[in-house]
């Protein structure tokens, strides 16, 4: 047990414990920088963080899954040196200190071996959340989700240098078992939405891993910014992309370089896929959800040119499973996880096959598994 561990590496128990789920997105893939909406899901693997008051006014942080301590600063920094896990930390601790949340001295233990690192699962939300939580508890201020949600979206944002959007640390917050959730990344309203027992969400890990800070993510972003400037040229309500109808995007094409205008279509259609995700799953209607996924991984490779060789391909021989509704990328792209919608009832089959076959076509080992939705950051037992 954490607290056991905890004990044994700091020689007191612990005063909080929490745990955070990492999280797929079924679908709507980089619209929340753009205001727009998503479909994610907080899955049952999770990164738990252990704490308790030192005397110090030092935070020192061990790391389970680098095995490594770090001794942080808490005030005086202002971004961080590297992206490496610390950095997370030294960033929520600051902005807990900008927001007028004084952060005293802290043992922390952190045990993220449930969520991998770099697989577009959202380890660092994970990671945001559990520290926020554990935090919260120890020092003894009311949980209020949304709000360190916020939090943690600026730490990644302002000292980790990732311009990261909300719907990572809101699902790892706020999930709830059995359900997705459908959030407005511009009000933050959340409607849950459960998933049929009859499909289970299968997590196709390709096996190569990328880091936010070393892709072309940030200039995804910027050129989505871009696109807006000159959207309002002829539109100047246009607050997002989240804002642009099709018929807009079409009238702005004389005003977009060639690349701009097909990183804009994508949002701008991708941003109607999660409502109908979201009615195809209450139907029943699996055959449409995964013609939607289908639709979205096509985007994502040929427009917004983030998928990669590997992911493509893990699609690729996923959807020529007979029990395979559909398949797409999920994160943010450019390596790590991929996600099908297969039948329950079949899902062991599912795996046995289509990971070999991925691995003997890539000759890179892959990591398959079913995951189901879970709830979001949370206290723990000792």
């Amino acid at each position: 047990m954490i607290g056991e561990r905890f004990r044994r590496y700091f020689g007191v128990w612990p005063l909080a414990i929490a745990s955070a789920p990492g999280r797929v997105n079924l679908i709507g893939e980089h619209t929340d920088y753009n205001d727009g909406f998503v479909l994610p899901m907080a899955i049952d693997r999770r990164v738990t963080v252990a704490a308790a008051p030192r005397v110090d006014d030092q935070i020192v942080a061990f790391s389970e899954e680098f095995n490594e301590q770090k001794k942080l600063p808490v005030r005086g920094a202002t971004s961080a040196p590297s992206r490496a896990w610390d950095a997370y930390v030294t960033g929520l601790c600051r902005t807990l200190e900008a927001s007028g949340i004084r952060v005293p001295g802290m043992s922390l233990l952190i045990s993220g071996q449930g969520v991998p690192t770099g697989a577009g699962l959202s380890s660092s939300a994970a990671l945001l959340m559990a520290l926020a939580r554990a935090l919260s508890s120890a020092m003894r201020i009311g949980w209020e989700p949304l709000k360190m949600a916020r939090l943690a979206q600026r730490a990644e944002n302002d000292f980790v240098g990732v311009h990261s959007g909300i719907m990572d640390p809101v699902a790892s917050a706020a999930g709830r078992s059995g359900n997705a959730m459908l959030l407005d990344c511009r009000s933050l309203e959340v409607t849950y939405v459960s998933v049929p027992s009859d499909v289970t969400i299968v997590v196709m890990d390709t096996g190569m891993r990328r880091a936010l800070s070393e892709t072309e993510y940030n200039d995804r972003r910027a050129t989505c910014d871009a696109a807006i400037r000159q959207i309002r040229l002829i539109a100047p309500d246009v607050r997002a992309l989240r804002d642009v109808s099709p018929s807009l995007l079409e009238s702005a094409v004389p005003l977009l370089p060639a690349t701009m205008y097909l990183r804009a279509k994508h949002v701008v259609e991708e941003n109607a896929r999660p409502k109908a995700l979201a009615l195809a799953l209450a139907a029943g209607d699996f055959d449409a959800a995964g013609r939607l996924m289908n639709a979205s991984h096509a985007s994502l490779r040929e427009r917004y040119e983030v998928s990669s060789i590997h992911l493509d391909i893990i699609c690729d021989v996923a959807r020529d499973h007979f029990a395979c509704h559909g398949a797409r990328m999920t994160g943010a792209g450019f390596g790590g996880c991929a996600i099908a919608l297969v039948r329950t009832k079949d899902v062991d089959q599912f795996i046995r096959q289509v990971q070999p076959q991925y691995e003997a076509r890539t000759y890179q080992r892959a990591t398959f598994f079913a995951v189901k939705g879970d709830d979001g950051a949370r206290l723990e037992a000792s």
